[in-house]
């Protein structure tokens, strides 16, 4: 993954959409929409993520079927190859979620400095140093 790529960086809280039992949107697909708008197809964001083509396209399948419009729309290959393109709606919803990932990050910023401060540190872990 490039280094200057915004990435779901948060190890302590994760934001879930559930749709049911299933996981519509969280920091995972998140990241797998970002990989999408670089590469421009969903076996490139597979690569670039170091996933399975087929994992990728169940995940793009699933967030598609649970919105009410696609987030990822496909072209099938031929002449010219396929590719994938995250749409105008898919934009939106990535864009709220990395917002709302912020305000749950800051809500428990303090909160959580202070558990982390009561626990143990890690061995070899330089920053618990």
């Amino acid at each position: 993954m490039p280094p200057d790529q915004v990435t779901s960086s948060s190890k302590t809280i994760r934001v879930r959409l559930m749709q049911g039992d299933a996981i519509a949107f969280g920091p995972g697909k998140a990241d797998l929409l970002q990989a999408i708008e670089r590469c421009g197809s969903i076996s490139g964001a597979a690569r670039e993520m170091a996933m399975s083509y087929r994992r990728a396209w169940l995940l793009v399948e699933e967030m598609n079927s649970c919105f009410s419009h696609p987030l990822v729309s496909t072209a099938t290959g031929g002449a010219r190859g396929g590719g994938a393109v995250v749409t105008e709606f898919g934009s939106a919803v990535l864009a709220r979620y990395r917002r709302m990932q912020k305000k749950a990050e800051n809500s428990i910023a303090a909160d959580l400095a202070q558990l982390r401060a009561l626990m143990n540190p890690i061995e070899g872990n330089p920053d618990d140093a």
